[in-house]
């Protein structure tokens, strides 16, 4: 039996956004432990094939609706003991650098997701937070080794585009939220996530789909200088359940590994796995994003007992063989250039 199973056994879950990358693997473990489970998903990134072992499943409740329109949240909540909320307006660096009104509409979304939980009286809310709520100024150095600790956004702040400021304010709501209502809360701070599902907007994706292609040279954005600490998705999923069963107050935790590893090393390990050999061209006039992004992951060690028990090379050649189990090459070809900058 799993960790934590019978808690959720029967216990009525919304996982919002949960045909996504996240979120639809997030629904796998918790329709394992029992949980009944409603989906709500717009499928504008989302993607219903992620989900459809479940859509015959009496365990398992499917509506493709934004929870923007009007009712539609209202609905979505009822009968509803512990909310997942992840969807969001969101891509990669590309579209997080190149687009703000986009993800401004979280500020909107997120305020309307929690202000309806506390309504339905939901017992337990937790967010789908993000490394980017942290100040870029303490990130704009490759040659210091920086772990990013949960209270330096205790300010000043300095949060990654309108996507890392809406993050930061829906922590802040929650904490309120917590304090002044006695709403059950949590924010978990994902850092880098990759992984079967993962889509060619993110990092490790598209370096993977690049290979997969054939592409040469084969661009990096950016000097490959940038330092991540990339997460592998089963890892992010178990801590974020675990913040549902252990935190109540609304406190965020980092969900991240503390290796760092160099965005040109990436490639390089990409290449390596894929035998793809080509000449590396460096793209520093695209976005790049902070330079020097590594989690502190002390407190979620602390708080709920979790570790990362992947590390990169593994994760990385996990999801290379998925990848380029499933993937049509020609149908990649075309969509790459896009959802490099969308979403």
């Amino acid at each position: 039996m799993n960790p934590g199973a019978t808690m959720w056994t029967n216990r009525k879950v919304l996982v919002t956004g949960g045909a996504s990358f996240i979120g639809s693997t997030l629904v796998d473990r918790l329709v394992e432990r029992g949980a009944t489970v409603r989906v709500v998903d717009d499928l504008t990134s989302g993607r219903l094939e992620n989900i459809r072992t479940h859509l015959a499943n009496e365990h398992l409740d499917f509506l493709q609706a934004d929870l923007r329109e009007p009712g539609i949240t209202r609905a979505a909540m009822e009968g509803i003991d512990t909310v997942f909320h992840l969807a969001a307006d969101h891509g990669g660096r590309g579209y997080v650098d190149l687009h703000q009104a986009g993800p401004a509409s979280n500020f909107f979304l997120d305020g309307l997701v929690f202000a309806e939980a506390l309504k339905a009286k939901v017992k337990k809310v937790v967010f789908a937070s993000s490394g980017c709520v942290y100040p870029n100024f303490l990130q704009s150095d490759v040659n210091k080794e920086i772990y990013l600790t949960e209270d330096l956004t205790k300010g000043p702040n300095d949060a990654d585009n309108m996507y890392g400021w809406a993050k930061l304010m829906a922590e802040f709501t929650l904490q309120a939220y917590a304090r002044e209502h006695g709403l059950r809360a949590a924010s978990c701070r994902y850092f880098t996530v990759y992984g079967p599902r993962g889509v060619e907007n993110h990092a490790v994706i598209a370096m993977i789909a690049r290979a997969f292609v054939g592409q040469n040279p084969f661009e990096v954005w950016g000097d490959g200088t940038q330092i991540r600490n990339w997460t592998y998705i089963d890892d992010i999923v178990s801590g974020t359940i675990l913040s549902a069963e252990k935190i109540d107050d609304g406190t965020a935790v980092n969900l991240g590994t503390m290796e760092r590893v160099r965005v040109i090393d990436a490639v390089k390990m990409v290449l390596e796995c894929t035998g793809h050999r080509a000449e590396i061209k460096l793209r520093p006039d695209m976005p790049t994003g902070p330079l020097n992004r590594v989690a502190d992951n002390s407190l979620a060690k602390r708080l709920l007992g979790w570790e990362p028990q992947v590390m990169f090379k593994e994760g990385l050649r996990h999801t290379i063989d998925w990848y380029y189990k499933t993937k049509d090459r020609e149908q990649v070809k075309r969509i790459l250039d896009k959802m490099l900058t969308e979403r």
